[in-house]
């Protein structure tokens, strides 16, 4: 648990963390590896995950068909927990604005501030405000926040299409991740929806990503045949950089101008938070942060299985 949690509620029944196991399964011998592998790994780091029975299923995650799981076995965290993203970003910043940060709404950047090559502040509808450092956590935007200060950053675009059920009779009550399509519990007793090979057939220039959700749909129904209706479907536009890695640090051609930005934001977040925090207010760079420098070649293979999914570089599973 990261430390500042119990400022936020941890603990203390908060209602934007949810525990539920996360139960993975493969369906070629090749997924079945990478999922084992996976497993070995976070167990070695002190994770705690386990292999399980396919007979296990039904009772790890109600509701779930049996028949949807050819595996010949299950990766279980049961450790694992939810997010309620919108609700936690609500929290974060009235802490902030409880302890003293000057939240502004609807003011997005237009200009950075510069005193020669070094950046030291930010415009935004009008105003200027001055900063010892300008850190750029725009998500999707940060090409743009960091174009405005004459640099790239090695960080793609990817559309994702998410869906949510129409109220379940019996709650999701795991975090399910198939080959095909993943499900987690969503507030008011739905379930919320995401798949990696239908982000593949997406059209980023489409606003009416019709053919998508029903294929999004009959993903969702063959493993959880509840899910009957998509009560709400919405695209959101990943920031992904081009390994797959998070972006963290300064910029040598931008100084002044500190990158914050991950696929993996609500998962990580906390963690490089902290570091960046640590790393803007000591004299020294963090070591853990220096292979994630916005400056580093990106230029080796995809590294991150989903991004090698959603972007078509493998065939996706049924």
């Amino acid at each position: 648990m990261w430390p500042a949690a119990a400022e936020l509620g941890v603990g203390r029944g908060a209602g934007w963390r949810h525990p539920a196991p996360l139960v993975q399964w493969g369906h070629s011998e090749e997924e079945q590896r990478t999922l084992r592998a996976r497993a070995q790994r976070l167990a070695e780091w002190g994770h705690p995950c386990r292999s399980a029975d396919p007979g296990e299923l039904s009772a790890l995650a109600p509701g779930v068909d049996p028949a949807s799981c050819r595996a010949s076995e299950l990766v279980v965290h049961d450790d694992a927990a939810w997010y309620d993203a919108p609700l936690l970003a609500r929290t974060l910043l009235d802490r902030a604005a409880a302890l003293g940060a000057d939240i502004r709404y609807d003011s997005p950047v237009t200009a950075l501030l510069r005193d020669g090559e070094r950046v030291c502040g930010a415009e935004a509808r009008g105003r200027r405000f001055e900063a010892d450092h300008v850190v750029n956590c725009a998500g999707p935007d940060a090409g743009h926040i960091a174009a405005l200060a004459g640099v790239r950053l090695p960080l793609r675009q990817i559309p994702g299409l998410v869906g949510e059920s129409t109220p379940l009779r019996e709650p999701l009550r795991a975090i399910v991740a198939t080959p095909g399509v993943d499900l987690r519990p969503a507030p008011g007793n739905r379930a919320c929806a995401i798949s990696w090979p239908v982000d593949a057939l997406l059209d980023p220039t489409s606003a009416t990503p019709v053919p998508a959700e029903a294929e999004l749909l009959t993903r969702c129904s063959a493993v959880l045949p509840a899910f009957r209706a998509l009560g709400g479907t919405r695209i959101g536009v990943r920031p992904v950089p081009e390994d797959g890695l998070p972006l963290a640090g300064p910029h040598p051609r931008a100084p002044g101008l500190y990158t914050l930005v991950s696929h993996s934001g609500v998962t990580l977040a906390p963690l490089l938070g902290a570091l960046a925090a640590q790393e803007l207010t000591g004299r020294a760079p963090v070591p853990e942060l220096a292979p994630y420098r916005p400056d580093r070649d990106t230029s080796h293979p995809v590294r991150d299985e989903s991004l090698a999914v959603m972007s078509g570089h493998r065939p996706p599973s049924p």
